[in-house]
């Protein structure tokens, strides 16, 4: 530029007459256009790119949005003064969700004619000559949001906002407002004005009444600022109605105290202010006349609002259900919007504001759309669930009362803390919750524990993490014997209910019916070190656990840092009712949108996790829980067949929770109970929760049976699938029978057999030491010298640490009712098959067993101090095994009992409410 201002001067400096400075001037001049038009030429060019990108964008914004009928339209347009519709299973009701806005909607022959002027004249003048859209507003708008000048004024006609409000999200993206133009111009064709300014007057929000509600539609502004219907408004009530919609919580002359009762602002002056533009701009438009102005600016009106009153409240039947089904759909919708908008949730989940802000937007959609949740929930099984929980609460335990601080107000508070209880009914085969019991008191606590509260699942978890996963890598049978002696694992040292100590080798059956801790410690330590990664089937069954939780010994017993729900703990026990596939669990099958269309369905997930025979000998071992074991209370106090049932208890640490968790063909019923143990107490459970809890779930496993007994199917048998093989093994050694050599001379074992199922693997031949998972030589020595003959306290439960409970009383505690020996149940079935061969007689002290020895005489061994080497040399076995190929069921029997899990490797998780 410099340059060519130097040749111009220089120019113009060697003019040399009139007629040469013509010339250059003309020359000049023709220049400075050329470079106007090309400058011209340029922009109009740059604004034709941008208008083509524009339009290509828009075009391929709505090009992703699905074009709605003009049914659907009208569906979302009149869906207003309406909340999404929550229901049981089989069309039953629960519940509308109360809504944010309270309103009528009605014809447009039933408003004032002032009213719909006053709205035209402020919000849209051009209403009845547009076709949904102004260009020229949506540009001026555009440059306003680019520029940041001009910003208060509007772009949107009402079409525009009526489309806004009741088919459109609130968010402000170029996306929405592509669609929004779409959208209205598509409404504009298909509806007549009068129906579209019918609709706004409807939807559009009016601040608050004199009850301190947000209100919706003119109607409901009407009533609720001037006690009168929408047609009987004057003038300058039409006009401070109009005002509204810019900035309803500004203009309105009500606000809320906090507990439902509406008092006046200290001043409401803009919205009197805001009443006299609205009458300027209808004068303006001619829509009044100078004295209907002037009449209408002087009027009252603050002597006209409705004096403040006090809200109606209103009850929820059922409070649980309704807070369920509202958070589930909510998250499903969270959901929809976030891949609608092109994320993910998985990332969305991890930007806390991000997701505030759909679950915001979400829960905006369900309180003022007219949605439709479908549940899988039965109303005739929740209602007996619920009832049996409320008859029998004053049992569950001791309500503790204390005066605490409440961390919102501050004040000094009574709080009283119930012992609550959590249970879920599940369908085995579907994964659909058929009832649930949240609490046992709604108005006192909203948190739901069967779906939200976490907590240690105690030895509930012990089929799941370790017996299971045991099986299914062919690690140990049924019948395998696992070490209950005193050990330690570096600083853990656990021990079974009571901190007592069996002393004796235990069964892999015997040791989940009775929910012996060490032996299950053991088996756990043992499954790890072969390389079995319990993990992978927690995942599978839906529960996720650390790495650290994982290495840690004591999460056999439920020792979590986290805890599970009980609607995760009820879901993976039924994998095993489900011969090893894990369905997950839903409770919301369907969400109909207010067109009717779907928007979500449930799809079924299902996950192969344990074979069919893992799952078999699983169900077999713990229907002894039932029969003669640690729950075998249920077996007497169900009004049902137990023949088909199995189950499996859990205490945590100094009974902090108590499970049950119980399952027959067709369903699984898990019941927790304990308390909330909020403002940092720590009230624990009486040391007979566990016949408690057993009741309890009894009561409710009965009410489900009484209202509908073809859920339950407890008559239909678990089919022993092919693959399981049964093994006659000597019932004290787990073994195949056989002799062994004991102080120079070989004895037969064989004295007592049962049988052993596998799945892979198969039991080990005699020998004098390795057939017991845990052992250590001392412990083989203990063993075969009290088989000989001496007392020398194997069998003889003791206790770690001072107790004032004798051994009786802590096995009765337990529910087993015995502290040592073999079950003496006569159940015919896979759970006690035991053949004697000659008689035995023991005690807590000692046991005599005549054995023949290789020069056939009858001999008392006595043994020595030592670890008993070479006791395995020139020991032989027989055994017998069958695999099957028919029915079996397993089941039969009672007695009654209780468990504490001493858990070990991690602390017990307490929920604080919600």
């Amino acid at each position: 530029m410099k340059n060519l201002w130097n040749s111009i001067v220089s120019s113009f400096k060697s003019i040399k007459s009139w007629s040469d400075f013509a010339t250059k001037a003309n020359l000049t001049i023709e220049v400075i256009r050329r470079i106007i038009l090309y400058i011209i030429a340029g922009i109009f060019i740059m604004l034709s790119l941008a208008v083509g990108l524009g339009m290509g964008y828009v075009s391929a914004l709505t090009n992703q949005v699905a074009v709605p009928t003009k049914q659907e339209m009208k569906s979302e347009l009149q869906d207003v003064n309406k909340s999404t519709s929550l229901y049981f299973a089989n069309n039953e009701k629960v519940e509308d969700l109360q809504k944010d806005l309270t309103g009528k909607s009605v014809p447009l022959s039933e408003m004032s004619p002032y009213l719909k002027k006053a709205i035209v004249s402020t919000e849209d003048s051009d209403f009845y000559r547009h076709n949904g859209v102004v260009p020229k507003s949506i540009f001026r708008a555009i440059i306003s949001d680019v520029t940041g000048i001009g910003a208060q004024t509007g772009g949107s006609t009402l079409t525009q906002q009526t489309v806004k409000m009741q088919m459109l999200s609130s968010e402000t993206t170029w996306k929405r407002k592509a669609v929004e133009i779409f959208l209205a111009m598509r409404v504009d064709k298909y509806f007549t004005k009068d129906e579209i300014l019918q609709d706004y007057l409807n939807a559009a929000t009016f601040g608050s009444n004199n009850k301190g509600q947000n209100i919706q539609g003119v109607q409901a502004a009407a009533q609720g600022l001037f006690d009168k219907n929408a047609k009987d408004l004057n003038l300058a009530e039409s006009a401070f109605i109009a005002g509204l919609p810019q900035s309803p919580s500004v203009y309105t002359p009500y606000t809320t105290d906090g507990e439902s009762h509406g008092k006046f602002k200290d001043d409401y002056k803009l919205g009197l202010k805001r009443k006299d533009v609205v009458l300027y701009r209808m004068y303006r438009d001619k829509q009044i006349t100078e004295s209907q102005y002037n009449d209408a600016k002087s009027f009252d009106l603050a002597s006209d609002f409705r004096k403040p009153a006090k809200a109606k409240t209103k009850t929820i039947k059922y409070g649980y259900v309704y807070n369920l089904l509202t958070e589930q759909a909510r998250t499903i919708l969270v959901k929809r919007l976030v891949k609608n908008d092109g994320l993910k949730y998985s990332d969305v989940k991890k930007d806390s504001s991000l997701l505030e802000k759909y679950s915001e937007q979400a829960d905006t959609e369900l309180h003022n759309k007219h949605y439709r949740v479908e549940s899988t929930l039965n109303k005739d099984l929740y209602i007996a669930m619920n009832e049996q929980a409320q008859q029998y609460k004053e049992n569950l335990g001791t309500s503790h009362t204390d005066n605490t601080t409440d961390p919102i107000t501050g004040k000094n508070v009574k709080l009283t803390q119930p012992v609550q209880n959590g249970s879920v009914l599940l369908d085995n085969k579907t994964g659909q919750v058929l009832s649930f019991v949240g609490g046992v008191n709604f108005k006192q606590s909203q948190t739901n524990h069967a779906f939200y509260s976490t907590r240690s699942p105690g030895s509930s978890i012990k089929p799941l993490i370790t017996f299971a996963p045991a099986i299914e890598n062919g690690l140990i049978g049924s019948q395998t014997m696992l070490a209950d002696f005193k050990t330690k694992f570096k600083n853990y040292a656990p021990t079974d209910y009571g901190s007592t100590i069996q002393n004796r080798f235990v069964s892999a059956r015997e040791t989940l019916e009775e929910s012996y801790n060490i032996p299950s410690v053991n088996l756990y330590n043992y499954i790890r070190s072969q390389g079995v990664d319990s993990s992978k089937y927690m995942s599978k069954m839906g529960i996720d656990l650390s790495d650290k939780e994982y290495s840690q010994l004591g999460i056999t017993l439920g020792g979590t840092s986290t805890g599970v729900t009980v609607l995760q703990q009820a879901s993976a026990f039924s994998t095993f009712a489900n011969k090893g596939v894990h369905v997950n669990p839903y409770v919301v099958s369907k969400i109909s949108d207010p067109s009717g269309k779907t928007i979500y369905a449930h799809k079924s997930s299902k996950n192969r996790v344990f074979s069919k025979q893992t799952s078999y000998i699983i169900k077999n071992m713990l229907h002894g829980v039932v029969t003669k074991g640690t729950a075998s209370a249920v077996s007497y106090e169900s009004n049902f067949s137990t023949k088909n049932l199995f189950g499996k208890t859990g205490t945590s640490n100094d009974y902090r929770d108590n499970w049950f968790i119980g399952s027959t063909d067709g369903i699984t019923l898990a019941s927790w109970i304990g308390y909330d143990n909020l403002a940092r107490h720590t009230y624990n459970l009486s040391s007979n929760s566990t016949d408690i809890n057993q009741e309890l779930w009894s009561r409710m496993a009965n009410a489900v049976y009484k209202q509908d007994p073809e859920a339950m199917n407890v008559h239909k048998q678990f089919k022993r699938p092919d693959g399981v093989t049964s093994y006659k093994v000597d019932k004290e050694t787990g073994t195949k029978t056989g002799s062994v050599k004991y102080n120079g001379m070989t004895a037969k074992v064989n004295q007592h057999t049962t049988t052993s199922l596998y799945y892979k693997g198969h039991p080990t031949s005699l020998s004098y030491g390795n057939f017991a998972i845990g052992a250590k030589s001392k412990n083989y020595k203990l063993f075969w010298n009290n088989y000989f003959g001496r007392s020398n306290g194997y069998g003889v439960v003791t206790t770690v640490g001072e107790t004032t409970k004798s051994a009786e009383e802590l096995a009765s505690e337990n529910g087993s009712g015995r502290t040592s020996g073999f079950s003496n149940s006569t159940n015919n079935s896979d759970s006690s098959d035991v053949t004697t061969n000659t008689t035995t007689s023991s005690t807590t002290n000692s046991r005599t067993t005549n054995s023949t020895t290789s020069n056939g005489t009858s001999e008392t061994g006595t043994g020595s101090s030592g670890s008993g080497s070479g006791s395995s040399t020139g020991s032989t076995s027989t055994g017998d095994s069958t695999t099957s190929t028919g029915d079996e069921s397993g089941l039969t029997g009672d007695s009654a009992g209780t468990e504490t899990g001493i858990g070990g490797g991690g602390a017990t998780t307490e929920t604080i409410g919600e």
